[in-house]
């Protein structure tokens, strides 16, 4: 018999990697040949964020680092670096869950939306920096307001159908252990 506590603590991470490497089987799924007038939303990177700021005991840090890097080689983006970049910021949001699981959903989604344009400019910084071609300010810009517009769509969705909600203040799991 499966302990119930294991199976949860488990789960989570296994939905977490498995939504991101379907997101990521999407992407590279080539559904048109002609140029795409408006990007979609980085699914990859809305995950993650979402997850960190709701629930950050489900994705360990070398979950994160798993997936976008392999999110880096498949989408032949400079490896590791939009790893390092998100797991920063993501580290950042971790160490600051407890005064962000008393926010409302608006100044959550304000703080998600910063990380992302946060992530995007120093992406691109770096970029720059070493002189390596990159697609324009206004596309990166246009992805990222996509992004922003479809994190309340993805946070309803993952609340109505896995519960993945914030954490109340004296909320603790299964073990008895403040959450």
């Amino acid at each position: 018999m499966v302990d119930p506590v294991l199976a949860r603590r488990l789960g989570y991470p296994v939905i977490y990697a498995t939504l991101c490497l379907g997101f990521l089987f999407l992407r590279l799924l080539p559904l048109s040949t002609l140029p795409v007038g408006v990007p979609g939303p980085d699914f990859v990177l809305l995950l993650t964020i979402l997850w960190v700021i709701r629930r950050p005991d489900h994705v360990p840090a070398p979950l994160i680092v798993a997936v976008l890097l392999i999110e880096d080689l498949m989408t032949m983006r400079p490896p590791g670096l939009w790893t390092a970049i998100v797991l920063l910021v993501s580290e950042f949001l971790r160490s600051h869950r407890i005064s962000l699981r008393e926010v409302n959903f608006l100044l959550e989604w304000l703080v998600a939306s910063l990380a992302m344009f946060a992530i995007m400019l120093v992406n691109r910084a770096v970029l720059a920096l070493f002189v390596v071609p990159q697609a324009g300010l206004g596309m990166s810009m246009l992805q990222v307001i996509v992004s922003v517009a479809a994190y309340p769509v993805l946070a309803f969705a993952l609340q109505a159908v896995l519960g993945l909600r914030r954490t109340a203040p004296g909320e603790v799991d299964a073990m008895g252990q403040r959450l």
